[in-house]
């Protein structure tokens, strides 16, 4: 019988302890939640903050004269339009065609580059605290791929007007006409018209993105280009 009643009075006496454990027990529950939900939001803005550095570092040195046509991401001309090219080289009037349209491409290109910021700035917003971490420990062009993949086909679409605009604007339209017509006048060729504001669309996007893959490898690799504390942070985590 005693020991029945100190059991009773033993388990009465714990249940404030027990009430108090598990307070304590939520308590540190949710430090943890707030600390990992405070991870999260750091490597959030650290990835946002490394595209929009690689994007504007990329369209300032892109969207300027020769920024293009001197530079590893030189728009050339289709490769469906090569022995158009040759053919055509030897019509009077268009013996310098191959580096007249390549300049005149490649100054499109530059000026398209020029509306590219704030389509890039709209897509990396979009991206979302589990894209951010899936990324931090992706492959070293994660960042890029996945600004890629959700804006490739929007940056295309806005794009085109602007290719076809600076086209326009810069004689490659009318000129790269005037060789297609001479090319076809030309007796027993096959008759051709490749698309050029396609392909200068897509090549300039293609450099666009090689130079944006370029920056996010250098903030990965290079501690010295981690120019805020937020990059530091959040980029020491997967060194």
């Amino acid at each position: 019988m005693k020991n029945l009643f100190l059991i009773i009075v033993a388990f009465f006496f714990s249940i404030p302890a027990q009430s108090q454990f598990g307070k304590i027990l939520d308590k540190g529950k949710k430090v943890l939640e707030s600390a990992s939900n405070d991870n999260a939001t750091d490597i959030a803005g650290g990835l946002k903050e490394a595209l929009n550095k690689g994007v504007t570092e990329a369209v300032d040195k892109l969207a300027v004269e020769d920024g293009y046509y001197s530079s590893p991401y030189k728009v050339l001309i289709p490769s469906d339009a090569k022995s158009l090219i040759q053919k055509v080289s030897k019509v009077p009037g268009f013996n310098n065609v191959e580096q007249e349209i390549t300049l005149k491409i490649n100054r499109a290109s530059e000026l398209a580059a020029q509306k590219a910021t704030p389509i890039f700035i709209d897509a990396i917003k979009k991206m979302t605290i589990k894209n951010a971490t899936d990324i931090l420990m992706g492959n070293p062009d994660a960042a890029t791929r996945y600004l890629e993949s959700s804006s490739r086909t929007a940056l295309y679409k806005e794009f085109m007007p602007i290719i076809q605009s600076s086209l326009e604007s810069v004689g490659a339209t009318k000129y790269w006409s005037d060789v297609i017509k001479a090319h076809n006048k030309i007796p027993f060729v096959k008759k051709l018209n490749p698309d050029l504001d396609d392909h200068v669309n897509q090549k300039a996007l293609d450099g666009l993105f090689s130079l944006v893959e370029k920056k996010e490898a250098g903030i990965r690799g290079d501690s010295s280009q981690r120019t805020t504390d937020l990059l530091k942070k959040v980029f020491s985590k997967q060194d």
